[in-house]
């Protein structure tokens, strides 16, 4: 019978390694298998029950925390790997550990999951809550700026300039400062789609900046008579 590609040798004080199989083996102590798991002694495979093994679980390698609380809530480990053919050596796959310490792991990744959950939804309310503070601030600045906007337009106006993650004026940094800048250009944006053919003239092939020439004018008069009445200074 073709001997294993032996493992690369343990440390001393590491965990016992064991081996999953590529090929079929036979415990050579109590002649059980094919086994799915085993371990070598001498050259020779022995079963996790041989191997005084057996009562540990399987925990596959991919979640990092459970697997380290695991680790550490266990008594006796063992550290699971398989030959690759194809990279010519041996990978790990996971982890033998103590049931009671993988339930106890389970049971605290469980507990973080719903910490970090409770956590998210307050982070998620304190931004819906900053949200609305900068989007009325938003409209108050159009309002000054252009006191003759309708107040539902200057609401609609912040609220499409602010909408987070959109990476419109409303969320650059002039934005954020409620620049005069920033302001403008956001109300101007909404006259030139709004009040204007702007639109249909990019849909009918019209270069972008020969569109808004043909506009500029509509747009300028527009926000001429709601700056009227303006006040300087916030």
């Amino acid at each position: 019978m073709a001997r294993f590609t032996a493992p690369p040798p343990q440390p001393a004080g590491a965990a016992p390694l064991v081996l999953q199989p590529i090929r079929r083996r036979h415990c050579a102590e109590c002649r059980g298998g094919p086994l799915a798991l085993l371990v070598l002694e001498g050259g020779a495979p022995r079963c996790l029950d041989c191997a005084d093994l057996g009562h540990l679980v399987f925990l596959p390698r991919g979640d990092t925390a459970l697997t380290r609380r695991a680790r550490e809530g266990s008594g006796l480990s063992a550290v699971v790997v398989r030959f690759s053919r194809r990279r010519g050596r041996y990978e790990r796959r996971g982890l033998l550990v103590e049931e009671a310490a993988l339930v106890r792991a389970e049971e605290q990744c469980l507990a973080d999951a719903e910490a970090r959950r409770r956590r998210r939804a307050r982070d998620a309310r304190r931004r819906e809550a900053e949200d609305l503070r900068f989007t009325a601030a938003f409209a108050d600045e159009i309002g000054r700026l252009f006191p003759r906007c309708p107040a539902d337009r200057a609401r609609a106006i912040a609220e499409h300039a602010s909408v987070r993650g959109s990476g419109r004026v409303g969320r650059s940094a002039a934005g954020r400062a409620l620049s005069e800048a920033a302001v403008t250009a956001a109300v101007r944006a909404s006259v030139r789609h709004t009040e204007t053919p702007y639109d249909a003239l990019l849909m009918s092939g019209t270069p972008r900046h020969e569109a808004r020439r043909r506009i500029a004018p509509a747009v300028d008069t527009r926000l001429s008579e709601w700056s009227e009445g303006r006040t300087e200074g916030r």
